[in-house]
């Protein structure tokens, strides 16, 4: 029995120094395949406590912090973990672009409806079209430059207002790219047919303004605008509504 005893232990004492080989085998291996493991951040002292372990002027340390990996706008930043090529996580301020321009010169084309009355019973609706073209001596301020022609058929006749002038006109950037407008024209006006209370020609002048609204394509904007007309026939002074829409060209 003692010497059945002793063998036993013998084979015990082999199998548990193997398991320890072959464990410790596998750490090492382990430890080696993983650089981030090398570095232990804790020691354990032969007394059994636990303490942080120092690490050495030469040892590598390792941040995973986005603070430490980008570092700059237009820098690549690189992953620890991936094989990858770097990529840039901030755009090239070369790149970067204003998404409204602001151009000196614009012309207009568009639709106008007037309202023409006056003493003796005169009033017409006319319908036509307008032609507009501005330039900006600076961002908010520039000249411009009009010319309307309305036309209406009252008791099968034709009847013709038309409008030339010219004025200082001023400007506002508002939100999403909408740009706002006022002016002021001072010039002649014409009107047709001839009458038997006065002239056909007067001084006239318009008062008001409108916006004019971005779309897809950057040189191309939508109007739409009301003014006021002031004329002077037949010896009197008229003010009139003028309403138009159209299109802007920018260049």
């Amino acid at each position: 029995m003692v010497i059945l005893g002793v063998w036993a232990m013998r084979h015990v004492l082999f199998l548990l120094g193997l398991v320890f080989f072959v464990t410790g085998a596998s750490s090492a291996q382990s430890s080696s395949a993983n650089p981030l493991l090398l570095a232990a951040p804790f020691s354990l002292s032969s007394s059994g406590a636990v303490s942080a372990a120092s690490t050495p002027p030469s040892s590598t340390t390792y941040s995973l912090s986005p603070i430490a990996l980008a570092t700059s706008p237009g820098e690549p930043i690189a992953n620890p973990f991936s094989s990858a090529p770097a990529t840039n996580a901030w755009p090239d301020p070369q790149y970067v672009q204003g998404v409204f321009v602001n151009y000196n010169w614009q012309a207009y084309f568009g639709y106008t409806y007037t309202h023409f009355g006056a003493q003796h019973g005169i009033s017409r609706n006319l319908n036509g079209f307008n032609l507009d073209i501005a330039y900006y001596f600076k961002t908010w301020f520039g000249v411009e430059g009009e010319m309307f022609a309305t036309h209406d058929s009252p008791n099968n006749q034709s009847s013709w207002f038309l409008f030339v002038g010219g004025g200082p006109r001023f400007r506002w950037r508002a939100r999403k790219g909408i740009e706002v407008f006022a002016h002021g024209l001072v010039g002649y006006s014409h009107l047709t047919p001839q009458t038997a209370f006065g002239g056909q020609a007067a001084f006239a002048y318009e008062v008001g303004g409108g916006a004019d609204f971005p779309t897809p394509f950057r040189r191309l904007a939508l109007r739409a605008g009301a003014d006021m007309i002031a004329t002077q026939y037949f010896h009197d002074n008229q003010f009139n509504p003028k309403a138009y829409g159209g299109v802007v060209f920018k260049f």
